[in-house]
Protein backbone atom coordinates (compact mmCIF):
# COMPACT_ATOMS: atom_id res chain seq x y z
CA UNK A 1 0.00 0.00 0.00
CA UNK A 2 1.18 3.60 -0.29
CA UNK A 3 2.83 3.30 -4.11
CA UNK A 4 1.86 3.62 -7.60
CA UNK A 5 0.55 0.81 -9.01
CA UNK A 6 2.21 1.76 -12.46
CA UNK A 7 5.99 1.29 -11.45
CA UNK A 8 5.57 -0.55 -8.38
CA UNK A 9 8.64 1.14 -6.54
CA UNK A 10 8.66 1.70 -3.32
CA UNK A 11 10.74 4.99 -1.65
CA UNK A 12 12.48 6.87 1.66
CA UNK A 13 13.97 10.24 3.06
CA UNK A 14 16.82 11.51 1.78
CA UNK A 15 19.20 14.50 3.49
CA UNK A 16 16.86 17.48 3.77
CA UNK A 17 16.91 21.11 4.92
CA UNK A 18 14.54 23.07 6.36
CA UNK A 19 12.56 26.22 4.98
CA UNK A 20 11.83 29.88 5.83
CA UNK A 21 8.15 29.62 7.55
CA UNK A 22 5.68 30.40 5.08
CA UNK A 23 2.52 32.68 5.88
CA UNK A 24 -0.26 31.35 7.43
CA UNK A 25 -3.09 30.27 4.46
CA UNK A 26 -5.83 32.20 4.02
CA UNK A 27 -8.88 31.19 6.33
CA UNK A 28 -10.97 28.99 4.68
CA UNK A 29 -14.30 29.90 3.39
CA UNK A 30 -17.66 29.20 5.44
CA UNK A 31 -19.57 26.30 3.55
CA UNK A 32 -22.66 27.53 1.94
CA UNK A 33 -25.86 26.91 3.61
CA UNK A 34 -27.56 24.87 0.64
CA UNK A 35 -24.28 22.65 0.24
CA UNK A 36 -24.40 18.94 0.91
CA UNK A 37 -21.82 16.18 1.12
CA UNK A 38 -22.00 13.62 -0.90
CA UNK A 39 -22.08 10.19 0.36
CA UNK A 40 -18.79 9.09 -1.32
CA UNK A 41 -15.61 11.39 -2.27
CA UNK A 42 -12.06 11.04 -3.67
CA UNK A 43 -9.55 12.77 -2.55
CA UNK A 44 -6.34 14.21 -4.87
CA UNK A 45 -3.63 15.57 -3.62
CA UNK A 46 -0.83 17.19 -5.69
CA UNK A 47 2.04 18.73 -3.57
CA UNK A 48 5.03 21.09 -5.56
CA UNK A 49 7.51 23.22 -4.76
CA UNK A 50 5.82 26.42 -4.49
CA UNK A 51 1.64 25.34 -4.00
CA UNK A 52 0.10 22.07 -2.86
CA UNK A 53 -3.65 21.33 -3.42
CA UNK A 54 -6.16 18.91 -1.83
CA UNK A 55 -9.59 18.48 -3.68
CA UNK A 56 -12.15 16.33 -2.76
CA UNK A 57 -14.50 14.91 -6.15
CA UNK A 58 -17.71 13.06 -5.83
CA UNK A 59 -18.36 10.34 -7.77
CA UNK A 60 -20.06 11.85 -10.54
CA UNK A 61 -16.86 14.30 -11.24
CA UNK A 62 -18.67 17.12 -8.57
CA UNK A 63 -15.87 19.08 -7.32
CA UNK A 64 -16.87 19.70 -3.61
CA UNK A 65 -13.79 20.75 -2.17
CA UNK A 66 -10.91 22.17 -2.03
CA UNK A 67 -7.93 23.67 -0.14
CA UNK A 68 -4.36 25.12 -0.83
CA UNK A 69 -1.20 25.74 1.06
CA UNK A 70 2.18 26.11 0.68
CA UNK A 71 4.57 24.06 -1.35
CA UNK A 72 5.23 20.22 0.35
CA UNK A 73 8.53 19.04 -1.83
CA UNK A 74 9.77 16.41 1.05
CA UNK A 75 13.31 16.51 -1.19
CA UNK A 76 14.08 20.09 -1.02
CA UNK A 77 11.59 20.95 2.60
CA UNK A 78 11.64 17.81 4.42
CA UNK A 79 9.28 15.77 6.22
CA UNK A 80 9.40 17.52 9.41
CA UNK A 81 8.25 20.77 7.21
CA UNK A 82 6.12 19.01 4.08
CA UNK A 83 4.32 17.05 6.36
CA UNK A 84 2.96 18.99 8.71
CA UNK A 85 1.76 21.35 5.32
CA UNK A 86 -0.06 18.19 3.97
CA UNK A 87 -1.75 17.41 7.22
CA UNK A 88 -3.40 20.86 7.78
CA UNK A 89 -4.46 21.59 3.71
CA UNK A 90 -5.64 17.58 3.71
CA UNK A 91 -7.65 18.21 6.94
CA UNK A 92 -9.16 21.57 5.50
CA UNK A 93 -10.76 19.38 3.44
CA UNK A 94 -11.61 16.35 5.73
CA UNK A 95 -13.20 18.35 8.17
CA UNK A 96 -16.04 19.72 5.88
CA UNK A 97 -17.28 16.58 4.23
CA UNK A 98 -19.78 16.17 6.73
CA UNK A 99 -18.91 12.16 7.26
CA UNK A 100 -18.69 11.42 3.18
CA UNK A 101 -16.91 7.84 2.79
CA UNK A 102 -13.38 8.74 0.97
CA UNK A 103 -13.22 5.93 -1.56
CA UNK A 104 -9.51 6.64 -2.65
CA UNK A 105 -6.95 9.10 -1.48
CA UNK A 106 -4.11 9.71 -4.68
CA UNK A 107 -1.22 11.52 -3.33
CA UNK A 108 1.13 13.10 -6.38
CA UNK A 109 4.13 14.74 -4.63
CA UNK A 110 7.63 17.02 -6.24
CA UNK A 111 10.29 15.39 -5.11
CA UNK A 112 9.42 11.83 -4.75
CA UNK A 113 12.12 10.59 -7.39
CA UNK A 114 13.89 7.73 -5.91
CA UNK A 115 12.45 4.36 -4.38
CA UNK A 116 13.61 5.48 -0.75
CA UNK A 117 12.04 8.73 -1.41
CA UNK A 118 8.68 6.66 -2.04
CA UNK A 119 9.13 4.43 1.10
CA UNK A 120 9.64 7.54 3.64
CA UNK A 121 6.53 8.79 1.83
CA UNK A 122 4.76 6.31 2.66
CA UNK A 123 5.47 5.77 6.41
CA UNK A 124 5.23 9.77 6.49
CA UNK A 125 1.21 9.66 5.39
CA UNK A 126 0.19 6.57 7.29
CA UNK A 127 -1.41 8.13 10.29
CA UNK A 128 -4.64 9.56 7.65
CA UNK A 129 -6.37 5.95 7.66
CA UNK A 130 -7.20 7.36 10.73
CA UNK A 131 -9.83 9.29 9.34
CA UNK A 132 -10.68 7.79 6.15
CA UNK A 133 -7.67 5.58 4.61
CA UNK A 134 -3.59 6.36 3.70
CA UNK A 135 -2.81 7.16 0.45
CA UNK A 136 -3.72 4.28 -2.19
CA UNK A 137 -1.36 5.88 -5.15
CA UNK A 138 1.69 7.97 -4.30
CA UNK A 139 3.79 8.99 -6.57
CA UNK A 140 6.03 11.65 -7.95
CA UNK A 141 4.18 14.60 -9.12
CA UNK A 142 4.46 14.33 -12.57
CA UNK A 143 2.42 11.21 -13.14
CA UNK A 144 -0.55 13.67 -12.63
CA UNK A 145 0.65 15.97 -14.96
CA UNK A 146 0.77 13.10 -17.38
CA UNK A 147 -2.77 12.05 -16.81
CA UNK A 148 -3.74 16.03 -17.12
CA UNK A 149 -2.17 15.95 -21.13
CA UNK A 150 -3.28 12.57 -22.27
CA UNK A 151 -4.61 9.22 -21.90
CA UNK A 152 -2.07 7.87 -24.14
CA UNK A 153 0.15 4.58 -22.35
CA UNK A 154 2.73 6.04 -24.40
CA UNK A 155 4.12 9.32 -23.69
CA UNK A 156 6.62 11.83 -21.60
CA UNK A 157 6.15 14.49 -19.59
CA UNK A 158 8.61 17.22 -18.57
CA UNK A 159 7.62 19.83 -15.97
CA UNK A 160 9.42 22.74 -15.51
CA UNK A 161 8.17 25.09 -12.63
CA UNK A 162 10.42 25.75 -9.46
CA UNK A 163 12.59 22.91 -10.44
CA UNK A 164 12.70 20.33 -13.16
CA UNK A 165 11.87 17.10 -13.78
CA UNK A 166 10.98 14.17 -16.78
CA UNK A 167 9.71 10.79 -17.17
CA UNK A 168 8.38 8.82 -20.16
CA UNK A 169 5.87 5.60 -20.07
CA UNK A 170 5.30 3.16 -21.98
CA UNK A 171 1.68 0.41 -22.62
CA UNK A 172 3.66 -2.39 -21.37
CA UNK A 173 4.15 -0.49 -17.71
CA UNK A 174 7.60 0.62 -18.22
CA UNK A 175 8.76 3.75 -17.07
CA UNK A 176 11.82 5.84 -17.30
CA UNK A 177 13.41 8.40 -14.57
CA UNK A 178 16.09 10.81 -13.02
CA UNK A 179 16.51 10.82 -10.00
CA UNK A 180 16.20 15.00 -10.01
CA UNK A 181 18.15 16.20 -7.19
CA UNK A 182 19.26 18.97 -8.71
CA UNK A 183 23.31 19.55 -9.44
CA UNK A 184 24.37 16.07 -8.16
CA UNK A 185 22.55 14.59 -10.66
CA UNK A 186 23.40 16.77 -14.08
CA UNK A 187 20.23 18.82 -13.69
CA UNK A 188 19.82 22.31 -15.38
CA UNK A 189 16.75 24.57 -14.91
CA UNK A 190 13.62 25.49 -13.12
CA UNK A 191 12.34 28.30 -11.99
CA UNK A 192 14.46 28.98 -8.85
CA UNK A 193 17.46 28.14 -11.00
CA UNK A 194 16.55 30.87 -13.94
CA UNK A 195 16.43 33.39 -11.17
CA UNK A 196 19.30 32.41 -9.80
CA UNK A 197 21.39 32.37 -13.32
CA UNK A 198 19.49 36.29 -13.82
CA UNK A 199 21.40 37.65 -10.93
CA UNK A 200 24.66 35.37 -11.50
CA UNK A 201 25.30 37.43 -14.91
CA UNK A 202 23.77 40.56 -13.70
CA UNK A 203 26.27 40.64 -10.90
CA UNK A 204 29.26 39.40 -13.51
CA UNK A 205 27.88 42.25 -15.67
CA UNK A 206 28.11 44.79 -12.94
CA UNK A 207 31.73 44.40 -11.35
CA UNK A 208 32.94 43.80 -15.42
CA UNK A 209 33.43 39.93 -15.21
CA UNK A 210 30.85 39.16 -17.90
CA UNK A 211 29.31 41.12 -21.03
CA UNK A 212 26.50 43.87 -20.55
CA UNK A 213 23.06 42.91 -20.11
CA UNK A 214 19.91 44.74 -19.27
CA UNK A 215 19.18 42.47 -15.94
CA UNK A 216 21.89 44.41 -14.28
CA UNK A 217 19.14 47.18 -13.86
CA UNK A 218 15.90 44.72 -14.36
CA UNK A 219 17.34 42.53 -11.21
CA UNK A 220 17.64 44.84 -8.89
CA UNK A 221 14.58 47.08 -10.03
CA UNK A 222 12.48 43.67 -9.58
CA UNK A 223 13.53 44.08 -5.77
CA UNK A 224 13.15 47.38 -4.94
CA UNK A 225 16.84 47.69 -4.94
CA UNK A 226 19.32 50.25 -6.11
CA UNK A 227 22.27 47.81 -7.12
CA UNK A 228 22.96 44.02 -7.84
CA UNK A 229 25.82 44.09 -5.02
CA UNK A 230 22.68 45.13 -2.84
CA UNK A 231 21.02 42.19 -4.04
CA UNK A 232 23.93 40.09 -3.38
CA UNK A 233 24.54 41.34 0.37
CA UNK A 234 20.80 41.22 0.98
CA UNK A 235 20.59 37.29 0.29
CA UNK A 236 24.41 36.73 2.03
CA UNK A 237 22.87 38.69 5.16
CA UNK A 238 19.22 36.87 4.78
CA UNK A 239 17.41 39.87 4.40
CA UNK A 240 15.65 37.70 1.34
CA UNK A 241 15.72 34.22 1.62
CA UNK A 242 16.21 32.13 -1.37
CA UNK A 243 12.65 32.08 -2.26
CA UNK A 244 13.93 35.54 -4.09
CA UNK A 245 14.61 33.44 -7.06
CA UNK A 246 11.52 32.59 -7.99
CA UNK A 247 10.74 36.20 -8.16
CA UNK A 248 13.82 36.69 -10.40
CA UNK A 249 12.45 34.20 -12.77
CA UNK A 250 9.76 36.27 -14.95
CA UNK A 251 12.58 39.13 -14.93
CA UNK A 252 15.05 36.88 -17.23
CA UNK A 253 12.28 35.97 -19.39
CA UNK A 254 11.32 40.06 -19.60
CA UNK A 255 14.65 40.85 -20.36
CA UNK A 256 15.01 38.25 -22.93
CA UNK A 257 11.56 39.32 -24.82
CA UNK A 258 13.55 43.09 -25.06
CA UNK A 259 16.83 41.30 -27.46
CA UNK A 260 18.73 40.90 -24.71
CA UNK A 261 21.32 38.57 -25.54
CA UNK A 262 23.14 37.42 -22.21
CA UNK A 263 19.32 36.73 -21.09
CA UNK A 264 17.74 35.04 -24.48
CA UNK A 265 21.10 32.81 -23.90
CA UNK A 266 19.61 31.26 -20.92
CA UNK A 267 16.36 31.01 -22.03
CA UNK A 268 17.67 29.13 -25.13
CA UNK A 269 19.63 26.56 -22.74
CA UNK A 270 16.49 26.05 -20.86
CA UNK A 271 15.02 25.15 -24.13
CA UNK A 272 17.59 22.94 -25.11
CA UNK A 273 17.51 20.98 -21.20
CA UNK A 274 13.45 20.41 -21.66
CA UNK A 275 14.04 19.24 -24.99
CA UNK A 276 17.12 16.70 -23.79
CA UNK A 277 14.98 15.37 -20.58
CA UNK A 278 12.11 14.41 -23.10
CA UNK A 279 14.22 12.74 -25.93
CA UNK A 280 16.62 11.04 -23.89
CA UNK A 281 13.32 9.17 -21.77
CA UNK A 282 11.54 8.69 -24.81
CA UNK A 283 14.85 7.12 -26.32
CA UNK A 284 14.81 4.65 -23.37
CA UNK A 285 11.74 3.35 -23.57
CA UNK A 286 12.25 3.30 -27.38
CA UNK A 287 9.22 5.68 -28.69
CA UNK A 288 9.12 8.75 -30.58
CA UNK A 289 11.69 7.91 -33.12
CA UNK A 290 9.16 8.17 -36.27
CA UNK A 291 6.35 10.32 -37.33
CA UNK A 292 4.52 7.69 -37.68
CA UNK A 293 4.48 6.79 -34.30
CA UNK A 294 3.30 9.87 -32.76
CA UNK A 295 4.03 10.36 -28.78
CA UNK A 296 2.50 12.89 -26.90
CA UNK A 297 4.98 14.80 -24.82
CA UNK A 298 3.22 17.10 -22.12
CA UNK A 299 5.06 20.27 -20.57
CA UNK A 300 3.57 21.95 -17.54
CA UNK A 301 4.82 23.63 -14.30
CA UNK A 302 4.98 27.11 -13.67
CA UNK A 303 7.88 28.29 -16.24
CA UNK A 304 6.36 26.23 -19.12
CA UNK A 305 2.50 26.89 -18.77
CA UNK A 306 3.84 30.82 -19.14
CA UNK A 307 3.85 30.38 -22.73
CA UNK A 308 6.57 32.25 -23.46
CA UNK A 309 7.18 32.63 -27.05
CA UNK A 310 10.90 32.66 -26.74
CA UNK A 311 10.85 29.25 -24.94
CA UNK A 312 7.96 27.88 -26.75
CA UNK A 313 9.03 28.02 -30.07
CA UNK A 314 12.33 26.55 -28.78
CA UNK A 315 10.81 23.75 -27.17
CA UNK A 316 8.70 22.86 -30.63
CA UNK A 317 11.48 23.05 -32.51
CA UNK A 318 13.79 21.09 -30.70
CA UNK A 319 11.13 18.75 -30.65
CA UNK A 320 10.82 18.56 -33.91
CA UNK A 321 14.26 18.20 -34.52
CA UNK A 322 15.27 14.90 -31.96
CA UNK A 323 11.49 13.46 -31.38
CA UNK A 324 10.24 13.24 -34.80
CA UNK A 325 7.22 11.80 -33.45
CA UNK A 326 7.00 13.67 -30.71
CA UNK A 327 3.63 15.93 -30.22
CA UNK A 328 3.93 18.68 -27.77
CA UNK A 329 0.91 19.19 -25.55
CA UNK A 330 0.89 22.15 -23.18
CA UNK A 331 -0.85 21.49 -19.93
CA UNK A 332 -2.03 24.95 -18.23
CA UNK A 333 -4.55 23.84 -15.79
CA UNK A 334 -3.17 23.04 -12.16
CA UNK A 335 -1.71 19.64 -11.92
CA UNK A 336 -4.10 18.49 -9.21
CA UNK A 337 -6.34 18.29 -12.32
CA UNK A 338 -4.77 14.94 -13.41
CA UNK A 339 -4.60 13.84 -9.79
CA UNK A 340 -8.34 13.73 -9.40
CA UNK A 341 -8.74 12.31 -12.92
CA UNK A 342 -6.74 9.35 -12.04
CA UNK A 343 -8.36 9.03 -8.85
CA UNK A 344 -12.12 9.24 -10.47
CA UNK A 345 -11.03 6.75 -12.61
CA UNK A 346 -9.62 4.24 -10.33
CA UNK A 347 -13.19 3.77 -8.77
CA UNK A 348 -14.78 3.12 -11.84
CA UNK A 349 -15.83 7.04 -12.82
CA UNK A 350 -16.90 7.12 -16.77
CA UNK A 351 -16.47 9.84 -19.05
CA UNK A 352 -19.00 11.85 -17.66
CA UNK A 353 -17.52 12.35 -14.68
CA UNK A 354 -14.45 12.94 -15.52
CA UNK A 355 -15.06 15.90 -17.89
CA UNK A 356 -17.34 17.25 -15.42
CA UNK A 357 -14.20 17.35 -13.00
CA UNK A 358 -12.27 18.84 -15.73
CA UNK A 359 -14.73 21.52 -16.37
CA UNK A 360 -14.97 22.37 -12.67
CA UNK A 361 -10.95 22.60 -11.90
CA UNK A 362 -10.93 25.12 -15.29
CA UNK A 363 -13.59 27.11 -13.78
CA UNK A 364 -12.82 27.08 -10.75
CA UNK A 365 -10.85 29.69 -9.00
CA UNK A 366 -8.19 27.94 -7.13
CA UNK A 367 -7.90 29.92 -3.50
CA UNK A 368 -7.04 28.94 0.08
CA UNK A 369 -10.39 27.63 0.97
CA UNK A 370 -12.28 24.32 1.43
CA UNK A 371 -15.74 25.60 1.35
CA UNK A 372 -17.89 22.88 -0.06
CA UNK A 373 -19.39 23.44 -3.30
CA UNK A 374 -23.11 23.90 -4.46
Amino acid sequence: MGTMSRTGEAAATGASRPSAPDAPSAPDAPTPPEASAPADVVLAVDGGGSKTDVVAVALDGTLVGHARGPGSNPQTRGWEVAGPILDDVRERVVSRLDGARIRTTHVYLAGLDLPDELTAATAALQHWERDGGAPDVLDNDLFALLRAGTLSPDAAAVVCGTGINALAVRADGATARFPAIGDVSGDWGGGAYLGNRALWHAARAEDGRGPATALTEAVPAALDLHSVREVTEAIHFGRLDQRVFNRLCPVLFAVAATGDAVAARVVARQAEEIVLLASVALGRLGLGSSVAEPVPVVLGGGVLAARDPLLVDAVVAGLHDRVPGAVPTWVTAPPVLGAGLAALESVGAGAEALERYRAAVRSQEFASTAALIA
